[in-house]
């Protein structure tokens, strides 16, 4: 009889830790989610590990992945940078006349421009706009499937020829 009282307290301890441990388990998933979505998304189970090890919460990378695996965490690979703009030229460059200050005191005293990108079921389309800061009114705008430099260029003409202020204006763009 003995070792039969041995079998079932074995198998009540066993069914204990089986519960404690899906307690962890639900406990550590709570973390591996926080440092998942703290980071974007991005990092996978070794960098989780590394960082629930550093916040004093002991789990292997192995039983990381597993729980990420279960749950549907797969890691993003970071979008690489590319840079836009090209520097290194030999053309003239504008200066800033602004100096960073937007304000005007009365009308048609300063214009500024930029240029964007938008995204498109087509494919990308770039848009340059002027505006007049004063009124931060639009007085023209241009809008192209490349970034070239008439794009900047016909952009005050497609405003200004609409409205009634088109009084000696080239038209030819």
């Amino acid at each position: 009889m003995p070792p039969a009282v041995g079998v079932a307290q074995w198998l009540l301890r066993l069914g204990t830790q089986a519960t404690f441990c899906r307690g962890a388990t639900q406990s550590l998933k709570i973390e591996i989610k926080r440092v998942f979505d703290d980071e974007k998304g991005r990092p996978g189970a070794p960098r989780v590990a590394r960082r629930l090890k550093a916040e004093g919460i002991l789990a292997s990378r192995h039983r990381v992945a597993r729980i990420m695996r279960i749950n549907g965490l797969r890691a993003k690979a970071a979008k690489k940078y590319k840079a836009t703009t090209n520097s290194k030229h030999s053309l003239p460059v504008a200066p800033n006349l602004l100096g960073q200050d937007f304000s005007a005191a009365k009308p048609d005293q300063k214009w500024v421009s930029d240029i964007t990108y938008i995204w498109t079921d087509e494919g990308w389309l770039y848009l340059a706009v002027v505006l007049e800061l004063y009124s931060r009114r639009v007085i023209g705008w241009a809008i192209a499937e490349r970034m070239t430099a008439t794009l900047g260029v016909r952009c005050p003409y497609h405003g200004v020829m609409e409205s009634e202020d088109a009084e000696g204006c080239d038209s030819s763009f």
